[in-house]
């Protein structure tokens, strides 16, 4: 197995901080056992949710069972993790180009095989990650230990020196995938397993808009959404503190722009159209609040929810509020402001539900009126559910993670995450995003900027501008890289 954790792109790592990986490691052995010599097999199921709209199949790891083959000659493997939303949807993204340009997609949740000591690691690790979300909303806290460990803390080599020496961990569940089958990393630990296991055709789609040494999964391709983040990536910008790095390879470094589902991105037009064409009519503005996988942002939504009322009962303005898999959110919504009771119209783990009303609401002689509440036990559909309702939203209320790259009017509130705030920055100078709104008033002061000014209009222009650069063509650029890539090697 080669070493990555002692040189990473040529940058050799201090033998202290080595040997800090090295004990990061031992320590979740210790924890959580070594299955390297573990045998595990390969199940191909189908997938319910995803399934029937992008082709996604699921495979499933077990040391005790297997059936199905994965297509060696069609098949993209999705690797992800379930850690907050983000890497779910970049992964939905991702399978629906590989469905629209005529592959299988095949997903491959690293989280989500208990027995494995790979889930374990992973599992504990999303744990932390969410605690520190959740307290982050401690204003000292988030000064002194979140927004520097998200900022700084991820951005240095030592950082993924440590990565990848867990990864180690996490790789015996390729054991039995086809090696030359191209795998899509969401998140940077499947590709570094991957790696580890020896798959031979591995992208590594990278989320963010903060070069971070976190990202890094040296012997993938890595690709990048925007052009500042590229340029910080190609030369390992700040990631041995003020010293100059050794670049990563041309070669190895592509940028792509937004990952986005060819169902958002192929409608782009119609949708924005559609959403002048409201405004011009005066019908309401529908705003979607969707709350992310940590579920802290409650108290702003109660905020946004309060100033929309007035605005809703006049019909100006339509509300989505999408709480993903946290029903305790929409329940402690409506015991803080009664007054949603007589506005609300609740769609409760109902998927067929969801599906009529989000097909129906892109109706131009349908009006939504009130508040509509979405909630979903099954994590695909909690997720799934944002992407459908994006079409027919005038504009979505997210803090500026993952969803920073879509195709839809945005108003960023409060990132979790100092790393966040550039995506809200890269939206703003392309035009189909504001500044982010870190206060109650700045998020109040944007929401009548919608209501009471053209800045919808001026959003929707942008959209369809960028849309005509490509910007939006990430997740159809990151497939055809991985078929290049495996049709490449084969040579």
């Amino acid at each position: 197995m080669t070493e990555r954790s002692k040189v990473i792109f040529g940058n050799r790592v201090k033998d202290s901080d080595y040997k800090a990986a090295l004990k990061s490691k031992k320590s979740y052995i210790k924890k959580f056992g070594d299955d390297s010599n573990v045998d595990y097999k390969i199940n191909v199921t189908e997938n319910q949710v995803i399934g029937p709209i992008m082709g996604v199949r699921n495979i499933v790891v077990s040391a005790n069972s297997s059936g199905g083959e994965i297509d060696k000659d069609k098949g993209i493997i999705v690797g992800n993790i379930r850690m907050g939303f983000g890497h779910y949807r970049i992964s939905m993204a991702i399978a629906s180009y590989a469905h629209h340009l005529g592959y299988t997609p095949y997903w491959m949740d690293l989280n989500s095989y208990p027995e494995t000591t790979c889930t374990k690691v992973i599992g504990h690790q999303n744990d932390l990650y969410s605690l520190g979300s959740r307290l982050s909303k401690n204003p000292i806290f988030n000064k002194l230990v979140w927004e520097p460990t998200n900022y700084e803390g991820f951005r240095a080599l030592s950082y993924n020196a440590k990565d990848q020496k867990n990864a180690e961990l996490m790789a015996p569940v390729y054991k039995n995938v086809p090696k030359e089958v191209p795998v899509v990393a969401t998140h940077v630990w499947p590709a570094q397993a991957a790696i580890h296991a020896g798959m031979k055709n591995v992208v590594n789609a990278i989320p963010d808009n903060w070069p971070m040494a976190l990202h890094l999964s040296e012997g993938s391709l890595h690709t990048i959404q925007c052009r500042n983040a590229y340029m910080g990536y190609r030369i390992l910008n700040g990631m041995n503190k003020k010293n100059v790095c050794k670049p990563m390879p041309q070669k190895d470094l592509v940028y792509t722009g937004h990952y986005i589902d060819y169902e958002l991105v192929s409608n782009i037009e119609a949708d924005c159209q559609a959403r002048l064409n409201r405004r011009k009519n005066g019908k309401p503005m529908r705003f979607l609040l969707t709350i992310g996988g940590a579920g802290a942002q409650k108290e702003i939504f109660a905020e946004i929810i309060k100033h929309l009322i007035p605005y809703i009962k006049e019909k100006k303005a339509a509300l989505y509020v999408n709480v993903g898999d946290y029903r305790n959110v929409w329940d402690e919504l409506v015991r803080e402001i009664p007054e949603m009771a007589a506005l609300k119209k609740e769609h409760m783990d109902d998927w067929e539900d969801t599906l009529n009303f989000t097909t129906n609401a892109l109706d131009e002689n349908k009006e939504i009126t009130g508040i509509h509440g979405f909630y979903h036990k099954d994590i695909f559909q909690a997720v799934y559910a944002t992407n459908l309702l994006m079409r027919s939203a005038d504009v979505l209320v997210t803090k500026p993670s993952e969803l920073a790259f879509y195709p839809v009017p945005k108003l960023f509130i409060k990132r979790v995450g100092k790393h966040e705030m550039w995506g809200a920055i890269h939206s703003a100078e392309i035009g189909d995003g504001t500044l982010e709104c870190r206060d109650i008033p700045h998020t109040i002061q944007m929401l009548d900027q919608f209501l009471e000014t053209s800045l919808l209009d001026e959003m929707c222009e942008a959209i369809v501008a960028n849309k005509q650069a490509g910007i939006y063509d990430g997740a159809k650029k990151v497939i055809e890289l991985a078929m290049k890539l495996k049709e490449e090697n084969k040579k």
